[in-house]
């Protein structure tokens, strides 16, 4: 065990991520079974996500608007290979006003039923497209593992749904997400994350093909981490979307869909949190500074007061475009060896002590919560020193999971190989090997090792993946080298 209680990663990694998240107080458990209660400090991680994403979707055309939660069973069994994919995932409901319903509603897993039922209604001419609509909202999905902020019952999230007029309309809008995804992932949670296509087998249920960003966690195992789907024709089809297009042919319209979800703060947690607690980058850090005045009497009333006095420039000065998120935590009952302790476990990226002696030299001792080490910092020059330390660790918390990915990540010819690597319970990085492009081939090697293909990279990680060879396991011919990992 650690000082504070939580179980170490070393000792049981899954065991270490579920007191963290109840010990920070980011959720706590539900009386219903798979589901969550967000508290505050978890849900303001959400906040800063949703508008960071927000702005991102919105200087793209993207508009907001909100669909019903509810889905008539009969929209669900009209794209067969949608209902087919979540149909055990789905939770039902059948009676309403003390009356069994006449058809079933589906609380929904996803909104493409719901959402092109309605744009049947929008869309005759092509001069009614592209609609390019996402939603902020809540979906539900009959897990039977769940794990707070990774797989829950009911989850939020965003879900984009936009209609075009060609393939390569929604191709490119399909692209330009992913790419947002990706940004968002690197320059926002310090995540890096391989962009690829995911297999015919893992691809969304009616999407003419997936793309994915997937990331990995310190315990070596892959975690999806958001997906953009290009959806062809098939709900256009499914629900009679169609336009006349400029020639006065009626044609049926190409779509997309695309979503990430609160799943995104359980790959923070995963990706950089230690056994003192949170380790969040500044920019979705909910209290990026946390000034402690010590002191009694009449000398906490001047560190109290300089405190404030910091609190303030920070505001002022800002970082990244707005106000430092900062707290000044005067509580007098609290010993400085609690507060240090509680704000490490809460995840304050960094800590300004601020005691008499520090007052009588003008100065402040700022450490940095990833990497905590000490510097005495005069108090005139205390604001900007703070703000450059934000920056730094934000870029250096990126650099430090990169240089973990790059180290755990290797490249496999054999199958003799590929299953000592996966032997085991535990996460064995990425491994990048042939696949011979079959779906048999892919299930086997699942069977076998629990390894999934987490994607088909775009853009290789090394120019020789995309040489040809042999499948690892079969032998067959092999166009490139794909991903695989085990995955949460």
């Amino acid at each position: 065990m650690s000082s504070k209680g939580i179980t170490s990663r070393a000792e049981n990694y899954s065991d270490w991520y579920n007191e963290l998240v109840l010990r920070s107080n980011l959720a706590d458990y539900s009386p219903v079974r798979g589901c969550m209660v967000i508290k505050p400090h978890g849900y303001a991680i959400w906040e800063l996500m949703q508008r960071a994403l927000d702005d991102m979707f919105k200087a793209t055309g993207h508009q907001n608007a909100y669909f019903p939660t509810m889905i008539p069973e009969s929209f669900l069994q009209k794209e067969a290979d949608h209902v087919e994919g979540f149909a055990p995932q789905c939770a039902v409901v059948t009676h309403g006003g003390g009356k069994e319903l006449e058809e079933k509603l589906y609380l929904r897993p996803t909104s493409e039923t719901m959402i092109w039922h309605t744009y049947s209604k929008w869309v005759q001419s092509w001069r009614d497209l592209p609609i390019l609509i996402n939603q902020w909202a809540n979906v539900f999905r009959w897990e039977l593992r769940t794990r707070m902020f990774l797989r829950t019952l009911e989850f939020l999230w965003q879900e984009g749904h936009t209609a075009h007029a060609t393939y390569d309309e929604a191709e490119q809008e399909a692209l330009t997400i992913l790419d947002i995804y990706r940004k968002f992932a690197e320059d926002w949670m310090a995540v890096p994350v391989i962009v690829g296509l995911k297999t015919e087998n893992e691809k969304f249920a009616g999407a003419d093909h997936t793309y994915c960003i997937e990331a990995m966690t310190q315990d070596l195992r892959a975690i999806q981490a958001g997906t953009s789907h290009h959806l062809g024709q098939n709900f256009a089809k499914a629900f009679d979307v169609t336009f006349q297009n400029q020639e006065g042919q009626l044609e049926h319209v190409y779509a997309t869909s695309w979503g990430v979800s609160t799943r995104l703060i359980g790959t923070l947690l995963m990706a950089h949190s230690d056994d003192k607690g949170l380790v969040l980058p500044p920019r979705l850090a909910p209290v990026q500074v946390v000034v402690i005045p010590i002191g009694r009497d009449e000398q906490r009333v001047a560190t109290v007061a300089a405190a404030h006095q910091l609190a303030d420039e920070l505001k002022v000065l800002g970082w990244g475009g707005v106000a430092v998120r900062v707290k000044v935590d005067d509580r007098e009952k609290e010993s400085p060896g609690f507060k240090y302790n509680h704000w490490e476990l809460h995840g304050a990226c960094v800590r300004v002590e601020l005691g008499p002696r520090d007052l009588e030299a003008g100065a402040c001792v700022v450490s940095r919560r990833d990497v905590g080490e000490k510097h005495a910092v005069a108090l005139s020059e205390a604001s900007g020193f703070i703000a450059s330390e934000l920056g730094a660790m934000q870029s250096s918390m990126l650099e430090v999971a990169r240089k973990l990915r790059e180290a755990s990540t290797r490249r496999v010819d054999t199958w003799a190989e590929f299953l000592e690597v996966f032997a085991g319970e535990g996460g064995a990085g990425f491994v990048l090997a042939h696949w011979d492009g079959t779906k048999e081939t892919e299930l086997a090697i699942s069977d076998a090792t629990k390894a999934t293909i987490r994607c088909i990279p775009l853009t290789p990680l090394d120019p020789s993946d995309n040489e040809l060879g042999q499948c690892v396991m079969t032998g067959k011919p092999s166009a490139r080298r794909v991903v695989f990992a085990k995955a949460y």
